[in-house]
């Protein structure tokens, strides 16, 4: 019982289309070719707004979040660059509006820009992320804003998005295990990549590390390069107090709302996004910092969904939530927040969970082996990339899981309430495993990301 929900592309879609049939697909870790188009359109990345230039395996997007949220509450303007997008490429870039709440990109607007980036590249070999990274700088440096946040797409020291020389701040969130091909196999080395996006002199916050070594790498690259750096649980740090969150820094102590966004993993983001918007130059009031927890937002990870089609196929009264983290530090997160969630209220847990292949699904699934009651593994849609159902349920069994494929996720929810029995508690339900499958899951759901 698939859900049909095909929108008609839009203008800028079908130019991404184009450029994709002409392109190579993947990454190409170099900043050559993109300094080399920036060139000859007239180098905007030189004329934007501060930049908060984020890097991170796990919590960056939440990050941006919190900092645009910060931003707009003290009525800043910012621009925003995040990848990938859920359903639609225009969620990539939000256009700050001042006064108010970002806006994702007007399709015309969108299209000429990628029209221009286009033609300035003239058919030379470029891989689509470093063209669309070159039409976040083109329109950030056309529309007024006070401040541009910029998330890294892979890595950092040959991201498409590190020819910025003098970011305003640099941040590196969380780093674990991932993206092995490019970053390589140890978390050192990664930290490494990573840490590339700190230039000389200026300030870097580095976020809570799961791993001393990484934590290691990070502050001695910051000493070698004379970075001002802010260090969480040494400069700065949160944590929850009787149903609040306590910030702290060396400029004092915040006592604020528990952020929007859900999980305990959310505190160290929140935290490190304050000190990041403090060390880009702006001003942070206690008052701006409340509106921010309880106004954030971000599809897709820890996203309780309350409305749209999906729900239709659910038991009556089923918690479902839809989380698009797919490594194993992701899971980890996940799954501590779902247990939270049972020690308040016992339900029985399901996942529905699409993955692909670049990932480690054993991994992740081992962080739900004493909590989920059964998996249902499904095909990411238009990705060469997405685990046959079959496989991906053989790695919930090999991680100590009950499972099986299953044709769509209202396939799954529908099995779900086939099995629900009378007397026992509706079901709390896990959608996740991939950002592009939660993409998949808003679509048939008629929920895209606003």
């Amino acid at each position: 019982m698939p859900i049909m929900n095909e929108p008609v592309a839009s203008e800028a879609e079908r130019e991404i289309e184009r450029l994709m049939s002409l392109h190579p697909k993947g990454f190409d870790l170099s900043l050559d070719r993109i300094s080399q188009l920036l060139e000859r359109l007239g180098n905007p990345h030189r004329k934007l707004p501060p930049v908060i230039h984020i890097a991170g395996t796990n919590g960056k997007g939440s990050t941006s979040a919190f900092c645009r949220a910060l931003l707009e509450a003290g009525g800043y303007a910012v621009h925003v660059h995040t990848s990938p997008h859920l359903v639609h490429w225009h969620e990539r870039y939000r256009i700050g509006v001042k006064g108010g709440r970002s806006r994702h990109v007007e399709d015309g607007l969108f299209a000429d820009a990628i029209r221009r980036v286009a033609a300035a590249n003239d058919g030379q070999t470029i891989t689509v992320f470093e063209i669309l990274t070159a039409v976040a700088f083109v329109l950030f440096s056309e529309q007024p804003a006070d401040a541009v946040v910029l998330e890294v797409g892979l890595g950092g020291r040959f991201d498409a998005t590190n020819v910025i020389a003098d970011p305003a701040v640099s941040v590196i969130m969380p780093i674990s295990l991932d993206h092995q091909a490019y970053l390589g196999d140890r978390v050192e080395l990664i930290a490494a990549e990573k840490a590339g996006i700190m230039k000389r002199g200026r300030p870097v916050v580095i976020g809570q590390q799961s791993f001393e070594s990484a934590r290691d790498v990070l502050v001695s690259t910051a000493e070698r390069l004379g970075c001002p750096a802010a260090i969480y649980g040494q400069d700065f740090t949160a944590h929850e107090e009787f149903g609040r969150l306590i910030y702290q820094d060396e400029f004092g102590l915040a006592d604020l709302p528990l952020p929007r966004l859900p999980g305990r993993h959310q505190y160290a983001n929140a935290a490190a996004a304050i000190r990041a918007v403090k060390a880009a130059g702006f001003g942070v009031t206690d008052a701006m910092m409340e509106q921010a927890m309880t106004t954030v937002e971000w599809p897709a990870r820890l996203q309780r969904l309350s409305e749209g089609k999906l729900l239709g196929f659910a038991p009556p009264g089923a918690e479902i939530w839809l989380d698009g983290g797919h490594n194993p530090a992701g899971g980890e997160v996940v799954a501590e927040a779902m247990a939270a969630f049972e020690e308040r209220q016992p339900r029985p847990l399901y996942l529905i969970i699409g993955m692909i292949n670049t990932k480690d699904p054993i991994g992740y699934f081992r962080a739900f082996a004493d909590l989920a009651e059964h998996v249902f593994t499904v095909r990411i849609r238009d990705s060469e990339a997405g685990l046959d159902p079959v496989v991906l349920a053989h790695a919930a069994f090999d991680a100590g899981l009950v499972a099986e494929p299953a044709g769509s996720t209202a396939e799954a929810l529908a099995e779900i309430t086939r099995r629900q029995l009378p007397g026992v508690p509706p079901p709390r339900i896990l959608i996740g495993g991939s950002l592009y499958f939660s993409g998949n899951v808003l679509a048939d759901n008629g929920t895209p990301p606003t």
